[in-house]
């Protein structure tokens, strides 16, 4: 009985310190994210799971499950990058994690004019790189592909379906002290910064990480029943690829 008793103690100590350290693991070094909505095509597909560093920008209270209220502000905090794609708690409700790619700093002016961004006055150059057709975010349809080449002479793909759209022209944003100003790369089709109402400026305190890298891609082609589909699904190019 003494042994039974020992064996079922060990048992429950494994599971608690192998929890403990995946909880370590989540909130000091890497986690994992899937990808929900199109708004970052063509960087993430709908069906991307990717991995989020949580120590490139530092760790504040949103670094740990469930958000605890231990501190206010940063540890170890660091600026992020223009152009980086990152993860963050949604200022009006930190229940919701959203991921968009970083545009503007503290103290930038951003805006767009007829679909050109513009930071700090001057328009981000953008150059054609010819039809895209989007995948698993509603119905296919063939849009424009841009190469965007960001202050600093960081690029990223954008897409667009028009230079018209409701987001295609917004007044002047001038990014606030401790935030920051972030957009999808989808940019007819993404509800971020530029919605002051939805979004708007993302406090540096809300950041949870910054994208790394693609682990695992599926385009929700096969349901989960049809085990033998499930290769066909897999995008094995997108596999172990780094987010640019």
């Amino acid at each position: 009985m003494t042994k039974k008793k020992s064996g079922w103690g060990e048992s429950i100590r494994t599971v608690l310190y192998a929890g403990l350290i995946a909880i370590g693991i989540r909130s000091i070094a890497f986690e994992p994210f899937n990808i929900p909505s199109g708004s970052m095509i063509p960087t993430l597909l709908v069906g991307d799971y990717l991995f989020v560093s949580k120590y490139s920008y530092g760790y504040s209270r949103h670094s740990f499950p469930f958000s605890p209220n231990l501190f206010s502000g940063r540890i170890l905090g660091a600026m992020p990058q223009r152009g980086d794609v990152a993860v963050f708690k949604l200022p009006r409700d930190t229940s919701q994690d959203y991921i968009k790619r970083i545009i503007g700093l503290p103290g930038d002016r951003i805006q767009v004019i007829r679909g050109i961004l513009h930071v700090n006055g001057e328009a981000v150059r953008r150059e054609s790189i010819g039809p895209y057709v989007t995948e698993g975010d509603g119905p296919r349809m063939t849009v424009r592909l841009y190469r965007e080449v960001l202050p600093g002479g960081r690029t990223h793909e954008i897409i667009e379906q028009t230079d018209d759209g409701v987001l295609d022209n917004t007044p002047e944003y001038i990014v606030p002290a401790g935030h920051v100003f972030a957009m999808g790369d989808n940019r007819d089709n993404s509800l971020d910064s530029r919605v002051l109402s939805a979004v708007g400026f993302v406090p540096i305190e809300n950041l949870v990480g910054r994208a790394e890298f693609i682990f695992f891609s599926v385009d929700g082609s096969s349901p989960i029943w049809q085990v033998w589909n499930w290769p066909f699904a897999i995008r094995w190019t997108r596999l172990l690829s780094a987010v640019r």
